[in-house]
């Protein structure tokens, strides 16, 4: 059976030491700031303002992610719960644009390997496969005296 594409709920887990079911309720999004407490030892807190920005979630080697525009750090995010907030910079509460059907998106890439699934939002500026913007064509060449 393929390995899923993997989501925040699936990649954020508490360590085996604990009941596996620790975190239950937590949302997906909050789950990366638990992770980050256990493997950092020490308290961090989510931020509490909305930043009015949205991101865009990709698939990054079988990962959904999202990068953070303010300090390039990026984490494991889902479509369940679909906010990111950075847990480097602390940059607010951002809204995710997934696509509209997930299940085709992950499906469509069960046939590579994991390591090799990626993609990208065909809307995300930042999309490298991206279809160049309009651009007019040059006039012509106008003589010079």
């Amino acid at each position: 059976m393929p390995i899923a594409v993997l989501r925040a709920e699936t990649v954020y887990l508490p360590p085996p030491s604990q009941p596996a079911d620790l975190w239950a309720g937590v949302p997906a999004a909050e789950l990366v700031w638990r992770w980050i407490e256990l493997r950092m030892g020490r308290r961090v807190t989510p931020p509490e303002e909305t930043v009015d920005e949205t991101y865009y979630a990709r698939i990054n080697q079988n990962r959904w992610i999202a990068d953070c525009t303010s300090c390039g750090s990026a984490a494991a995010v889902s479509p369940a719960d679909p906010r990111y907030a950075c847990t480097e910079c602390q940059w607010g509460w951002c809204a995710m644009i997934f696509p509209d059907d997930v299940a085709a998106v992950e499906a469509a890439l069960m046939p590579l390997k994991p390591g090799l699934r990626n993609w990208w939002h065909p809307d995300d500026p930042a999309n490298p496969d991206r279809p160049p913007a309009d651009v007019p064509e040059p006039g012509p060449l106008e003589a010079t005296p």
